[in-house]
């Protein structure tokens, strides 16, 4: 495993947590293309991990290290019990989602309306960290509906920073918990990246990582001006190729991008594998529809996988790649 240059640079660059995107098949794919990169799980509830099917909802490969679970939840004695639960899993961090906006999540009280109560988040965090010797971080915005953002991600990172935690990761946009979709809660807030580098100036002390906004490794790397780190999320699951570059822009590393169709045998290798133990091939190929996004050859891919996934046939990506081959030998 490579090690950090300093603690900092453990989240120089994150891969966002996504519901119905970040689960372990695609944390995998991406840890293929970048091996420094930090990986999250998709948000799973507090109540989800103590109650439910601990194996499928937490089970990881060794190789998708560092990966952080990523939890929802407001009650301080169950968010501690489930961090308990993903520490002893063998992961890396847990952070708390103060951030997502849907409308599950506002009826749990979590998530983006827990940037109204500063202090239960605190509270929740302290909880955590007595239960873990691992870090425990915070997701948050920059506010929430009528709050000043200016007032209000101030007051909420000193008192969280109280507890203890020394990691905030900032989408730098509010999210507005009536009027405005999960989707548009991404989009129409208006980015404020010089307050998320004023927080990192005045609070030089913690470790603040830029979210929001960002499409591209060249925007990526202009948004750690001012800050620790930055994290992608759709770019990163849409594009994921561009993950190839991270190790060397964001790293310093000299080992050469793997080429896509490395890629495509190493997870090729590894749906046979699952396919065995009775996984789906179109929840894996879902992920790597954008693996060729931009090159010639795109098209093909992703019709294929779209077409043929649900045939249930393990060698789907060797296909794939077969039908792009032969669609280029015939021109």
């Amino acid at each position: 495993m490579i090690e950090p240059i300093s603690k900092n640079t453990d989240w120089r660059f994150c891969v966002a947590p996504m519901m119905d995107g970040t689960d372990r098949h695609c944390r995998y794919f991406h840890r293929l293309l970048t091996a420094r990169a930090r990986l999250f799980t998709e948000m799973i509830t507090a109540a989800a991990v103590i109650h439910g099917d601990r194996e499928r909802l937490l089970g990881f490969d060794a190789r998708e290290h560092a990966v952080a679970l990523q939890l929802g939840g407001g009650d301080p004695v169950k968010l501690a019990q489930a961090a308990k639960v993903g520490a002893a899993f063998g992961y890396d961090e847990i952070n708390l989602n103060v951030g997502c906006p849907s409308g599950r999540v506002q009826s749990g009280a979590f998530g983006a309306c827990l940037m109204k109560q500063p202090a239960l988040v605190a509270r929740c965090v302290a909880a955590m960290r007595d239960a873990v010797e691992i870090p425990v971080t915070v997701k948050c915005r920059i506010g929430v509906d009528d709050q000043d953002p200016e007032e209000a991600l101030f007051a909420f990172i000193d008192t969280v920073a109280q507890s203890g935690c020394e990691i905030f990761i900032v989408h730098a946009r509010k999210a507005w918990l009536d009027g405005l979709s999960p989707k548009e809660n991404r989009t129409i807030p208006p980015l404020d990246y010089g307050l998320v580098r004023r927080l990192k100036r005045e609070r030089s002390a913690l470790t603040v990582v830029l979210n929001g906004g960002l499409e591209t490794l060249a925007q990526a790397s202009a948004g750690l001006n001012g800050v620790d780190g930055v994290m992608l999320g759709r770019a990163a699951y849409g594009t994921p190729y561009i993950l190839s570059d991270v190790d060397r822009e964001f790293f310093g590393e000299t080992v050469p991008a793997p080429l896509r169709e490395d890629i495509v045998r190493a997870m090729s290798e590894y749906l046979k594998a699952q396919f065995m133990l009775g996984v789906r091939p179109h929840s894996i190929t879902r992920h790597m529809l954008g693996l060729f996004h931009g090159v010639p050859g795109a098209r093909v891919w992703r019709r294929f996988l779209s077409k043929n996934a649900p045939a249930s046939r393990d060698d789907i990506l060797d296909r794939a790649a077969d039908a792009m081959r032969n669609k280029y030998a015939a021109a």
